[in-house]
C-alpha cells in the first residue's frame, strides 16, 4: 500500500510519499499558480511515483474548505481556486482513496506524530506563518469541533485596538503571526519613516525585522518585545482553558524565539494558572520546511487507520504516540 501526500499552499505545494521505513520523503516542490496548472503539475509529480493499483493520498491545504466533499473553496492565498474537487480529480486519476485535512490540523499530527509532539497526548500546535491557526491534540485525538472549525485561534480578540489579522483588529492574528508583526511595527512606527532595514524586497517583513533587531535595533526589539508580550497573553488563554502538556509553535517561532520569548514568559507568568503553566511545554516546531509534507501524510494516516495498520513498520515511527510518562 502507498501512502502519497499532496500539500497545497499559497505560494508552493509539494508531493511527498512515505518511505518503507516510516519515514516521509518530500519528492517533489512546485510553485503555485493557478489551479488547472497546478493541480496538473502535482497530478504529474505523482505519476513519476509509481502511485500503484490502490494509492493513499493525504491532502494538506488551508481553508475554507468542504472536508465531507474535498472540496477547496477560495482561500484567501489561493485565488481562483473556488470549489476545486480536489479529492476527486486524484481518485479520478490514480484510484485509491483520499481526504482533505485544513494545514492546520494536518500540521499538528505531523508534529506530534513526527516532530516535536511525539510522546504526548494534550497538544496545541500553532501555524504562526503568514496567518495564525491552530491544530488541537486533546486526549490523544485530534479535535476538529462540530463544524471542523476548531482551532481558529488566530481570530481570538487580544485587545480592543491593534493591527488586523483574520478581520478583526487586535487580534492574536493581528499581533503574532508573521503577516501580522509588519503591520503591528507600522503602527508602532506612527508617522516616523521607514528603516530601510524593514524592506525585504521592497515590502516590510517580520525576517527582515528580527534582522535588524538582531543587529541591536532597539525600535525593531521593541516590535518583536510586544509581540512577545501578546503571545504570551493568548498562550496563557490556551494554557488556561486546554491544559495542554505542550505547545508546539511554527511559522516564525523558531526562527525569532529568543527575541520573543522573554516578554512572552513575562506575560506568561502574569496571566497563567500556575499548575497548568508548570505542566505545559512550549517548544518550536522541529520539521521546519517539510512540516507541509509530513502533515499531509499525517492526514492520510489519521483517515484511514485500518489502512494504516497494514502497513509492516505500523509500531514505528507512524504508530499513534505513546502516552506521556
Amino acid at each position: 500500500m502507498n501512502f502519497f501526500g499532496l500539500d497545497i499552499g499559497g505560494t508552493k505545494c509539494a508531493v511527498s510519499r512515505l518511505r518503507p521505513d516510516g519515514s516521509v520523503e518530500e519528492t517533489h516542490r512546485i510553485t503555485t499558480g493557478g489551479a488547472e496548472g497546478t493541480i496538473g503539475a502535482l497530478l504529474s509529480s505523482v505519476a513519476t511515483l509509481a502511485p500503484g493499483s490502490d494509492p493513499v493520498f493525504g491532502i494538506s491545504c488551508g481553508g475554507p474548505l468542504d472536508l465531507a466533499r474535498g472540496l477547496i473553496l477560495s482561500p484567501p492565498n489561493l485565488p481562483g481556486w473556488d470549489r476545486i474537487p480536489i479529492t476527486e480529480t486524484v481518485t479520478r486519476r490514480f484510484g485509491g482513496r483520499a481526504v482533505l485535512m485544513n494545514d492546520a490540523n494536518a500540521s499538528a499530527l505531523a508534529e506530534w506524530r513526527f516532530g516535536a509532539g511525539r510522546g504526548c497526548r494534550h497538544m496545541v500546535f500553532l501555524t504562526s506563518g503568514t496567518g495564525m491557526g491552530a491544530g488541537l491534540i486533546l486526549n490523544g485525538q485530534l479535535y476538529e469541533g462540530a463544524s471542523g472549525d476548531a482551532g481558529e485561534v488566530g481570530h481570538i480578540r487580544l485587545s480592543d485596538t491593534g493591527p488586523v489579522g483574520f478581520g478583526k483588529a487586535g487580534s492574536f492574528e493581528g499581533f503574532c503571526s508573521g503577516g501580522g508583526i509588519p503591520k503591528l511595527a507600522a503602527q508602532m512606527l506612527g508617522s516616523k519613516p521607514m528603516p530601510a532595514a524593514w524592506l525585504d524586497r521592497g515590502a516590510v517583513s517580520t525576517r527582515a525585522i528580527a534582522g535588524a533587531a538582531l543587529a541591536g535595533d532597539m525600535l525593531s526589539l521593541r516590535v518583536l518585545e510586544e509581540a512577545g508580550r501578546y503571545l504570551g497573553k493568548a498562550l496563557s488563554i490556551l494554557i488556561d482553558t486546554l491544559n495542554p502538556e505542550r505547545i508546539v509553535i511554527g511559522g516564525i517561532f523558531p526562527r525569532c524565539q529568543a527575541l520573543l520569548e522573554p516578554a512572552m514568559r513575562a506575560e506568561l507568568e502574569h496571566e497563567t494558572l500556575p499548575t497548568p503553566l508548570a505542566s505545559c511545554h512550549i517548544a518550536p516546531a522541529e520539521l521546519g520546511e517539510t512540516i507541509g509534507s509530513h502533515g499531509a501524510i499525517s492526514a492520510a494516516l489519521h483517515a484511514f487507520p485500518a489502512v494504516a495498520r497494514s502497513l509492516p513498520n505500523y509500531n514505528g515511527n507512524y504508530n499513534q504516540p505513546a502516552a506521556s510518562a
